[in-house]
């Protein structure tokens, strides 16, 4: 591959991934990449989400096999809980590497 093809590979915006590439979806990925497992409250609070765009996402993002959902009740109080996948593992560190390829070569070198 020439050195211009190697360029215009690095910015093609396909390879990004459509279900991540929302700024809640992505924000909820992240955090849930982060911390494995957390209720929905702690979500919201986290990425200042509203209830109904968070819940319309979380299902896109359980749709695609990138985090399971779990109900349960605390103290009487129903309670959903949300976990990454491995798949969601796995499609967020490429996301994050196709991603960090439009910054350059310095970049990559920075975060590894």
């Amino acid at each position: 591959m020439s050195e211009k093809n190697d360029i215009v590979a690095k910015y093609d915006h396909q390879h990004l991934d459509k279900v991540i590439h929302a700024r809640i979806r992505f924000a909820a990925l992240a955090y849930l990449y982060s911390a494995s497992q957390a209720s929905f409250v702690e979500i919201r609070e986290q990425i200042r989400a509203t209830d109904g765009n968070l819940s319309v996402h979380m299902r896109k993002l359980e749709v695609a096999g990138y985090i399971s959902c779990d109900k349960e009740f605390l103290a009487r109080k129903p309670q959903t809980l949300y976990s990454i996948t491995p798949a969601g593992k796995e499609a967020f560190l490429r996301y994050r590497g196709h991603l960090g390829s439009f910054f350059g070569n310095d970049y990559a070198m920075e975060i590894a």
